[in-house]
């Protein structure tokens, strides 16, 4: 490998890794706020001591999760600059402006009414103190909004422009409801709440395991448990949508999906296999006759192109293969266990074989966003944005030490900071809400 390859490797390595990790804070964010406002209006409704200590545990779980998210991304835009100085030099007319919408319509609104949220429960009449929660949780979603937008601009990219060597808006509508907008947001808004919905879910049943009795873990299990039960199958529905939308404008990370190295027609459903990129094949196959063509084309005979229309501009094939069916894989557990848990929860007390397999979901959501992502972002390659600027063309120059070291100091620092906050936050949910009555 020269130089050049593996510092683009190493470049695109030690983003991954900073976005991966940021991600993990946002998803559950977004979701969480909803619940805190649901927490919040329960308790103003009916004045249940109980729903106060659930606000006030989850809301601090909240505020961790909101720093983490914050400091991460404030490493992540740097990157930009010192890593990637060709996105911003190439297309930061477009970029740029969306990220700064982020900040100013949604950071900004999120940061100012946090400290109400947070500090003002005994200081603020009630009225404004539910308003403050409200528009966080609007905050939230609005960071995604934008977020999204550019993402999925840099996947399928309309509304742009060249002018003097660069790229700009020339439609601003265009570039931000671009055509995988919106399935890519619904995808990742449901992704949240599903997120929320089994952290929420695996801590109060982490805490019922210690105290069966805890009222506020009892409440939280059964709210979190009946919203995932909800999510999932739109969840699945969208996902087909988003799918859909796949096969129309990125044909190749779909026939890397499904591990179809060649046009076909009929083509099957490979439920698993080990992808060969070298004999072009997928060993140990296991499939469904013509299941590829009836669920994308609806039509059993439908014909779906293979890699071999794409090449040499092609994604990889194994992360996006297994990425895939990890997603979906986990997805069918939640969506087994949201549905059984909400029916035993009716019942009665759960048994506690299921308070661990809550326990054992907590993260679940974690591990299906970052599958996904995974799909999403290297299904683009080797563009940086579809048909506008390939990754390659974008990479700094930077040496492959020094990306090789402070790698290392990324992969230190956020190993450590992942396990302090699994500690803080099964610390506190083990101990439960303190139940107080509020003057």
């Amino acid at each position: 490998m020269d130089a050049a390859a593996e510092a683009l490797l190493l470049a695109r390595a030690q983003f991954g890794l900073n976005i991966a990790f940021h991600i993990l804070f946002p998803t559950l964010t977004i979701g969480l706020a909803w619940f805190l406002v649901y927490f919040r209006v329960c308790y103003h409704r009916n004045g249940d001591a109980a729903w106060l200590a659930t606000y006030k545990l989850w809301v601090k779980v909240f505020a961790l999760t909101f720093a983490m998210g914050v400091v991460s991304g404030i490493v992540m835009s740097f990157q930009f600059g010192t890593n990637w100085p060709g996105f911003m030099n190439n297309v930061g007319n477009i970029a740029g402006p969306l990220l700064a919408y982020e900040v100013l319509t949604a950071f900004f609104l999120e940061a100012t009414f946090l400290g109400v949220m947070l500090f003002g429960m005994k200081r603020v009449p009630a009225w404004l103190h539910i308003l403050s929660t409200i528009i966080v949780a609007v905050g939230t979603s609005l960071s995604a909004f934008w977020i999204l937008a550019l993402n999925s601009w840099m996947h399928t990219p309309t509304g742009h422009v060249m002018v003097d060597g660069v790229w700009i808006a020339g439609d601003w509508l265009q570039v931000i409801f671009n055509p995988s907008f919106p399935y890519r947001l619904t995808h990742m808004m449901l992704a949240s709440g599903l997120t929320a919905s089994f952290a929420i879910a695996g801590l109060s049943a982490w805490r019922l395991l210690r105290e069966a009795g805890d009222a506020s873990a009892m409440k939280t299990l059964r709210a979190s448990v009946l919203v995932a039960a909800i999510l999932v199958p739109l969840q699945i529905f969208v996902g087909d949508l988003h799918g859909l939308n796949t096969l129309k404008h990125q044909p190749a990370k779909i026939a890397a999906i499904e591990g179809l190295w060649e046009t076909q027609k009929g083509a099957p459903l490979v439920l698993f296999a080990v992808p060969n990129e070298q004999t072009r094949r997928n060993d140990f196959a296991i499939e469904i006759p013509k299941g590829a063509a009836l669920v994308l084309k609806h039509d059993a005979d439908g014909e779906l192109k293979g890699l071999n229309e794409f090449e040499p501009d092609r994604p990889p094939v194994a992360p996006l293969f297994y990425g895939f069916r990890l997603m979906v894989g986990v997805g069918v557990g939640m969506l087994l266990l949201a549905w059984f848990g909400t029916w035993r929860l009716r019942r009665g007390a759960p048994p506690r074989a299921l308070l661990w397999t809550f326990a054992a979901f907590t993260f679940s959501g974690w591990i299906a966003t970052l599958a996904g992502w995974i799909v999403t972002e290297v299904g683009r390659q080797p563009w940086l944005v579809t048909g506008v600027l390939r990754t390659a063309d974008a990479v700094g120059n930077i040496t492959g030490a020094q990306l090789g070291a402070s790698l290392t100091g990324y992969v230190l620092t956020y190993t450590l900071m992942l396990l302090a906050y699994f500690v803080v936050i099964t610390h506190m949910a083990g101990k439960g809400a303190v139940t107080e009555v509020q003057p």
